[in-house]
C-alpha cells in the first residue's frame, strides 16, 4: 500500500526573529520568511510560526546508475545505485545540468510518492548496494534524505550524497552521521566565480571538505566542473589543487568535468579534452594521486593506478569496467599497498546501464 507523504515536515534548524519572521539556519543563504514564504531553494517555508520541509516523500528521477556515475570511482566500483532527488536546490547556478528538477516550482505534477522505507526496498529489490540523494542538493531536504538513509542501513545498504556542501556547522554534523559516501562539488576555487555564477560563497563548502576529513568517516570524492573562460586557468587550478594536497592530503579523488552549455549559461563552448588533460597534469603535479577525466571519453584518465607501483589496478571505459587489479581487501595485487576507499571482497560490475524504476510494485 502506498504511502501518503506528510504536506508540512516539521524541521529543527532554525530560529525565529522578534519581527514575527523565521530564520533558516540549515545553509550560509540564512532566507529569513514572513509566513507562507519559501527559502531559496523552494522546499523549506515558514508555516506557523516555524520551518517546514515541503517536498518530504516527494521525489523524481529514480533511477539505476553505476556508482561511477555519482561519480564516486573508489566506492565499491562496479555496483550499482538507486538514485532519486526532489525539487528544489540552495544554490543558483548559472550552469545547471539539472535545472528542471532543481529548479522546478511544479512539485506535485513533478513528483512522485517515495517514502523513505519505499525508497530503501525499491533499492534492495533491484540488487542496489547504495541509495543516492542526487540530482539536487539534497541538504535542502536533510530530514528526508535522513530518514532515507536509516531505512537504507536497516536493510544492509549504504547512503551516497551528491552536494554541493553548502551547508551550516550544525545541520552539515546532523546531515553527514547517516552518509556513508559523498561527492563533494567544488564548483571553482575563488569566491567571484561563486557569488557570479552560483549566486554563493567559497569558503563554506571548504569547511565541508575540511569536515568530512577530520571529523568523519564519510568516504568522499570531489568533482569541478570546468568552464572555459571561467575557472580553468592556470593560476586558479594551481591554488586549488595546492589547498587540496596541504589540507585534504593527496589521496582524495579529483574528477575533472565536462561542461555542457545548459540552463542559463549557453554562451560558453563545451570544455575540450585537453583543458581536462591539463588540468589532471596539473592535479597530479601538485601531489593529488587519484585524478580523473569525466564526461568525456579518455580511458587513460578514467582509469585508477597504484600510487605506489603505478600499474593500473581499475580500467573503465565509460563506466564499463574492464581490467580489476585489486585482492579482496582492496590492496594493489602487484606491491600489495591498499587503495584508499571502500571496496566489496569480490568484483562487482553492473556495467554502464542506466535503468529507470517504479517506487509502486503496483505502477506500470
Amino acid at each position: 500500500m502506498n504511502q501518503t507523504p506528510p504536506r508540512y515536515f516539521p524541521t529543527q534548524y532554525w530560529h525565529a526573529l522578534d519581527d514575527g519572521r523565521v530564520c533558516c539556519d540549515v545553509c550560509p543563504r540564512k532566507c529569513t520568511l514572513r509566513e507562507g514564504k519559501r527559502g531559496a531553494c523552494f522546499v523549506r517555508m515558514h508555516h506557523q510560526g516555524e520551518i517546514v520541509l515541503t517536498s518530504y516523500g516527494r521525489s523524481s528521477g529514480f533511477c539505476i546508475d553505476p556508482i561511477e556515475k555519482k561519480p564516486l570511482n573508489h566506492f565499491y566500483p562496479g555496483s550499482s545505485v538507486l538514485s532519486f532527488g526532489t525539487a528544489g536546490c540552495n544554490l543558483s547556478c548559472l550552469f545547471c545540468q539539472n535545472w528542471d528538477m532543481s529548479k522546478s516550482r511544479q512539485m506535485d505534477t513533478l513528483c512522485d510518492s517515495a517514502m523513505p522505507d519505499e525508497l530503501a526496498a525499491t533499492a534492495r529489490r533491484h540488487g542496489c548496494k547504495s541509495l543516492a540523494f542526487t540530482y539536487n542538493d539534497p541538504v535542502v531536504f536533510m530530514e528526508y534524505a535522513i530518514d532515507a538513509a536509516q531505512a537504507a542501513h536497516e536493510l544492509g545498504l549504504k547512503s551516497v550524497a551528491v552536494s554541493a556542501g553548502y551547508i551550516c556547522e550544525a545541520p552539515r554534523a546532523e546531515f553527514y552521521q547517516y552518509m556513508d559516501a559523498a561527492n563533494i562539488d567544488l564548483k571553482a576555487f575563488s569566491e567571484s566565480f561563486y557569488h557570479k555564477i552560483c549566486h554563493g560563497q567559497l569558503q563554506p563548502v571548504l569547511e565541508t571538505l575540511l569536515y568530512l576529513k577530520y571529523e568523519t568517516q564519510v568516504w568522499f570524492e570531489i568533482t569541478t566542473l570546468l568552464i572555459p573562460g571561467e575557472n580553468d586557468s592556470d593560476q586558479e587550478l594551481n591554488a586549488m589543487c595546492q589547498w587540496l594536497v596541504e589540507n585534504l592530503g593527496p589521496d582524495v579523488p579529483l574528477h575533472f568535468s565536462a561542461f555542457h552549455p545548459d540552463f542559463k549559461l549557453l554562451d560558453k563552448p563545451v570544455t575540450p579534452l585537453s583543458t581536462l588533460q591539463r588540468a589532471r597534469r596539473i592535479a597530479l603535479n601538485h601531489g593529488l594521486h587519484y585524478v580523473y577525466c569525466g564526461n568525456v571519453h579518455d580511458p587513460d584518465s578514467d582509469a585508477t593506478y597504484c600510487a605506489s607501483c603505478h600499474k593500473r589496478l581499475i580500467e573503465r571505459d565509460w563506466y564499463q569496467l574492464g581490467q580489476y587489479a585489486l585482492d579482496e581487501k582492496g590492496a594493489c595485487r602487484y606491491c600489495g599497498v591498499p587503495l584508499p576507499g571502500r571496496f566489496a571482497k569480490g568484483r562487482e560490475d553492473f556495467g554502464s546501464r542506466r535503468i529507470a524504476v517504479r517506487i509502486h510494485r503496483d505502477e506500470a
